[in-house]
């Protein structure tokens, strides 16, 4: 048992260096254009994550894949955290509207298992993020939830236009 745990310790202790010089090396690499691409990741890895859902929702349904992802997604970032030896920090008097944030991505998931059997992964996703920018501009607009205020420029209607447009092209090809 001691052997085991030396070596799991080791491999802990090995990957979390080759973490640490991968991000360091993106960071002195791209600068600051590190955030951009793990951004551009993100978007692809949830291309993937629509897919591997909305095809569990068959065999599983669509709530019993809602459970087996979040459980898994629970068991992952436990893993996540014992590796890199993150506390679990809890403050109080935060405000309860901010821990709505499980709930949506509860909805989140469900909602593009459903529409993934009718519309494929490209659809839902387009009108997701256009919906996410929608939203986002009018939180931004408003300095809703305690956000700083930032003001619409007619530049933003124009980039939606061209969203919407791509979207609406998608959907009817």
């Amino acid at each position: 048992i001691s052997l085991n745990m030396r070596f799991c310790n080791t491999l802990i202790k090995f990957y979390q260096l080759i973490l640490f010089n991968i991000s360091l090396v993106l960071y002195f690499v791209f600068g600051g254009y590190m955030y951009n691409l793990v951004s551009l990741f993100m978007g692809a890895l949830i291309s993937v994550m629509i897919m591997a859902n909305g095809t569990l929702s068959a065999p599983a349904g669509n709530y019993g894949a809602l459970v087996i992802i979040h459980v898994i997604g629970l068991f992952g970032i436990i893993g996540v955290m014992l590796v890199v030896k993150a506390p679990l920090k809890y403050k109080q008097g935060i405000p309860l509207y901010l821990y709505s944030g499980g709930a949506i991505g509860v909805f989140t998931v469900l909602f593009n298992s459903i529409s993934y059997s009718g519309l494929g992964v490209s659809l839902p996703l387009g009108l997701s993020l256009f919906g996410q920018l929608l939203t986002a501009l009018i939180i931004d607009h408003f300095g809703l939830f305690n956000m700083k205020k930032i003001r619409l420029a007619k530049k933003k209607f124009i980039g939606l236009a061209i969203i919407l447009s791509g979207i609406i092209v998608m959907a009817a090809l």
